[in-house]
């Protein structure tokens, strides 16, 4: 009967040791727990941090990108201004070297003007007498314009003139020789190296001497070549080798 206590004592304390196991390990259980989740918020805050450093990073290089093309751009902007700024220099400098020469130009003019002229009417004087009344109203007429406009006109004269050399042409016009009535006759002109004419029966013709002066009548076969020659002239006969006096000698050809 002394024992129950002892055992109902022992009992006890059993059971209370065996209670409060289990109460400390629950506490622990809920430290790791607090422990872990503490850990998953910094875990996720430096994670933020993480991205936020990304996303500063990306926004940094994409502006990085953007001065680059910027750059790229005023670069090629300024190559191209410095071109244009090289070229309107040179411009300024041609036009300040004319404007230095304008003045001495503008004094050369008359003398210039004069020259050409004396030599287009020597020119026309000494050539065969085509036209020639034509060909020196063209130089008057060019007098009474300005200095350039006429200096213009002088080139232009000069450049109908070369073209006589190049052309084969005809009219009709009137023929005044001395000691006979003026008559009508058909010219014919090749290059500047012949000069005929031939009356409308085709009874009389002439060649046109520049050595002479004078015209130098042809025969039957020379007038009948001057025919052929109208023809071709006027269209009505195809080109074809022509066998004519000429009005100037080959050494005459050679000095003009």
């Amino acid at each position: 009967m002394l024992k129950r206590p002892l055992l109902s004592a022992l009992g006890c304390a059993g059971v209370c040791a065996l209670v409060s196991f289990p109460l400390a390990a629950s506490d622990e259980t809920l430290d790791q727990a607090v422990q872990g989740v503490e850990a998953q918020q910094r875990q996720s805050a430096i994670q933020a941090q993480i991205d936020e450093a990304d996303e500063q990073t990306r926004e940094a290089l994409e502006e990085l990108r953007e001065l680059e093309r910027e750059t790229r751009a005023l670069q090629a902007a300024n190559a191209s201004t410095s071109a244009r700024l090289a070229e309107e220099a040179e411009r300024q400098q041609r036009l300040e070297s004319a404007l230095d020469t304008l003045s001495d130009t503008r004094a050369a003019l008359p003398v210039i003007e004069q020259d050409m002229t004396e030599q287009l009417v020597t020119f026309i004087e000494n050539d065969l007498p085509f036209l020639r009344d034509e060909r020196l109203a063209r130089v008057q007429d060019s007098q009474a314009a300005g200095s350039a406009e006429r200096i213009e006109q002088l080139l232009e004269a000069w450049r109908v003139e070369l073209d006589y050399g190049r052309s084969i042409d005809h009219w009709r016009g009137r023929l005044a020789q001395e000691g006979q009535n003026p008559r009508e006759v058909e010219y014919l002109r090749v290059g500047r190296i012949g000069f005929y004419y031939l009356t409308p029966d085709g009874r009389e013709g002439a060649v046109w001497d520049l050595e002479s002066g004078q015209w130098q009548a042809l025969d039957e076969r020379e007038r009948r070549e001057v025919r052929n020659a109208l023809r071709i002239a006027d269209e009505q006969r195809t080109p074809e080798l022509l066998y004519l006096p000429l009005s100037i000698t080959a050494e005459q050809e050679s000095q003009s």
